[in-house]
């Protein structure tokens, strides 16, 4: 079964560099994204209530986005994606999230559990 590929762009205020750190480091991810964050090399796990997810870090492009892909949906085409996007005239700064729901009904709640993640982010930096 194909999953269904969503978007959602939110607002916040902070620096590109700053919040790159935020989306790109263990540490950092674990302040906002998950209770525990390890890597080796390019895999990195994720621990949420004991449980652990491992995905392997497919894309990082320096101030711009990191691109992860879950290792237990290896064989399909999803992945998530945390992008920043600096609006070219008003220099307002957006987190642009792509990531996949199992299907067209889960989007919603999907989405919810992004924006309660981001706003995680925006309390952790104080923006």
């Amino acid at each position: 079964m194909d999953k269904v590929k969503f978007e959602l762009e939110l607002a916040i205020h902070a620096s590109p560099s700053m919040l790159y750190q935020y989306i790109s480091t263990p540490s950092s991810l674990q302040e906002w994204f998950a209770d525990k964050v390890n890597s080796r090399g390019k895999i990195f796990s994720f621990i949420w209530d004991g449980v652990e997810e491992e995905a392997a870090l497919i894309l990082k492009k320096s101030d711009d986005r990191i691109r992860f892909k879950w290792l237990e949906s290896e064989d399909d085409e999803s992945y998530f994606e945390i992008r920043i996007q600096v609006h070219p005239l008003t220099n307002d700064v957006s987190l642009v999230i792509t990531d996949f729901a199992d299907d067209e009904d889960d989007v919603e709640e999907a989405k919810q559990l992004w924006e309660n993640q981001i706003e995680e982010l925006k309390h952790t930096i104080g923006a």
